[in-house]
């Protein structure tokens, strides 16, 4: 006799009885070690999906804490939005990608508008209500504008602190 059951120890002449019996009475479809060949047993496969769920929560915690952890300048734009600062831009202006990437995964936090149709070849309704004439435009509480701006002139105009 071959081939034994692990969960219950019966022995069997072949691997078609084996696996039948396994069927029938464990519910298991899976290979079971043969005692005289050492083929494949069942911990090799659950050590291989263990590994393999560890491998996905890991990518999973990184994704989470890469792009929606907390970003260096949160509270700064944070405040910038508070304070009545607005970030008019198009999604094809190079300059307006620049702007937001000064705040990294924190630019979620400003009061950005886009102004552009999504073709690219005309301006939203909203954006020629404010008078936007050209991208960036930054729109303070006092009315005052701006176009590109550096986190510090920011930060002077706003009293927002950086971090």
């Amino acid at each position: 006799m071959g081939f034994v059951c692990l969960q219950c120890e019966k022995s069997f002449y072949s691997a078609e009885a084996l696996e039948q019996h396994r069927k029938a009475v464990h519910g298991a479809i899976v290979a079971e070690k043969n005692n005289s060949a050492g083929t494949t047993t069942i911990e090799g496969k659950y050590i291989f999906y263990t590994v393999i769920v560890l491998i996905v929560l890991g990518l999973g915690y990184w994704i989470v804490t890469s792009f929606l952890g907390p970003g260096t300048y949160d509270d700064f734009a944070k405040c910038l939005t508070e304070k009545g600062a607005t970030f008019y831009g198009a999604f094809w202006c190079s300059h307006c990608a620049e702007q937001k990437a000064l705040f990294g995964k924190s630019a979620r936090y400003l009061n950005y508008v886009e102004c552009s149709t999504p073709d690219g070849k005309a301006q939203l309704s909203i954006c020629k209500a404010a008078g936007i004439e050209g991208y960036p435009t930054w729109i303070f509480a006092d009315g005052t504008r701006s176009n590109i701006m550096t986190l510090r002139e920011l930060s002077d105009k706003t009293s927002c602190s950086l971090p």
